[in-house]
């Protein structure tokens, strides 16, 4: 929903969220004509193979939780270190820089089903020194 905002800028909410999609879209930002693919990869990864290679492909990434997920919150620290850990490898050269990382807890509306606090985002973020954003 969030990567579907992000190019129609209207909310759809009849979609299927387990469904791993590649989204192309352009957008002028600070002035410059931007060309993104956007992996969509709906969380369904069992194989760690998949999720490295997943990673390997980004060049940036949001990191996204439900704040009604507490489990999904929990894989938060694991996929960020993994991505500092892929893009850090002699592969890459060593003059590669750490790709943008935020970290998006969503469904901030849902507050009566609430498992994750917004301060535990932010403790979070702070620890991992990466941005942190809660939206709907």
């Amino acid at each position: 929903a969030l990567t579907v905002r992000f190019i129609t800028r209207r909310f759809i909410g009849d979609y299927d969220p387990t469904l791993e999609m590649i989204y192309r879209h352009v957008a002028v930002i600070d002035g410059e004509m931007v060309h993104f693919e956007i992996l969509d990869t709906a969380g369904q990864e069992e194989d760690s193979l998949q999720i490295e290679e997943k990673i390997k492909w980004g060049d940036g990434f949001a990191v996204v939780y439900s704040v009604t997920d507490r489990c999904s919150f929990d894989e938060v620290m694991r996929l960020c270190f993994l991505i500092q850990h892929l893009h850090a490898s002699p592969k890459r050269g060593a003059a590669a820089e750490q790709p943008p990382v935020v970290i998006v807890g969503n469904k901030k509306d849902l507050q009566f089903d609430r498992m994750v606090s917004t301060q535990d985002g932010e403790n979070l973020s702070k620890a991992l020194k990466i941005p942190f954003y809660e939206i709907s």
